[in-house]
């Protein structure tokens, strides 16, 4: 097959001078670029400010991850201080309920040192170190017991009102068993009417009153104190306040702060006098008195005087 010479002899010639061309343009770019004249400097500072400037969508990838970088690096410092926040809030609200505690306990053992009680009654504190207490059972245990002279059957008080009972003692500690136990059973006085009644535990905040003699005389709101009938309790220990259930039942809203047991105080209470011979209470009739025996010699002597 024939080879084109014609078109051989055309494109060998341009390819030459477009080399040509492009080692002039090289050449000629390289000494305008060296050639130390003030033309010179205003002409590449020309094309560099008109060539640079459309490079800057190249660089937006770059400087968006320099952007990232310290953007990512702000984050985690202010990760870092929200965390610190974070413990020393948590901090701040320990010592707030610590306060609060504190407070509490001292309202608490203000209320104490305020209760007037008999003079004749002395007092040991106790605290509150667990509750033994069952769905069956009202009970709570204090620190104190046979160490500090606690005795079975001592009454013990909150800041306000009666509490209970020792029902158990130990070296060390001592059970109280509630007012709300349904075991517990004391004699309680209504005031201003008078009225003597049972307060009957029935595991509940509010205990019933039975045995009442009228309930004609009671009135909701009226003051439930102890009656000291039985030696259980001394009297006038305050219990709490009639109130009338649902089911028109008198019960009785205890003074006692019931859910914030803390502090006891366990009153010493002072033994009754035992009476071995009740018969010895009662003067003997005149009727059923004997008569003495009459001596004759002295009864002649007083004839005698007499006449």
């Amino acid at each position: 097959m024939a080879r084109d010479k014609t078109n051989e002899d055309y494109i060998g010639p341009i390819r030459r001078l477009l080399v040509g061309l492009l080692v002039l343009a090289l050449v000629g770019l390289f000494l305008i670029w060296r050639i130390d004249s003030p033309r010179v400097e205003r002409f590449r500072a020309a094309a560099i400010d008109a060539v640079v400037p459309s490079f800057d969508w190249a660089m937006a990838p770059i400087t968006g991850a320099a952007n990232l970088l310290s953007d990512f690096e702000s984050y985690r410092q202010l990760r870092a201080q929200n965390q610190d926040l974070r413990r020393e809030l948590q901090q701040m609200k320990a010592w707030k309920e610590a306060a609060l505690q504190l407070e509490q306990e001292n309202a608490k053992l203000l209320d104490l040192n305020n209760v007037s009680l008999d003079p004749q009654l002395t007092y040991v504190t106790g605290v509150v170190i667990t509750d033994s207490g069952s769905p069956f059972r009202q009970s709570v245990l204090v620190n104190v017991g046979a160490r500090d002279g606690i005795l079975d059957g001592w009454p013990t008080m909150d800041g306000i009102g009666l509490v209970g009972r020792i029902a158990g003692v130990g070296n060390e500690t001592s059970r109280v068993m509630l007012l709300t136990d349904t075991s517990s059973r004391i004699p309680v006085t209504i005031q201003p009417s008078g009225q003597k009644a049972i307060l009957a535990g029935d595991n509940s905040l509010n205990p019933p009153l039975e045995f009442l003699d009228d309930t004609a005389f009671v009135r909701p709101g009226d003051r439930v104190v102890s009656s000291g009938d039985g030696g259980i309790f001394p009297a006038d220990l305050l219990v709490g306040q009639v109130a009338l259930d649902t089911a028109d039942r008198l019960r009785v809203r205890l003074a006692a702060d019931y859910q914030r047991l803390e502090f006891l105080r366990v009153l010493r209470s002072q033994p009754h006098e035992a009476i071995p011979d009740p018969d010895q209470l009662l003067a003997p009739d005149a009727e059923f008195l004997e008569p003495a025996s009459v001596n004759p010699v002295a009864l002649q002597s007083q004839e005698a005087a007499d006449g």
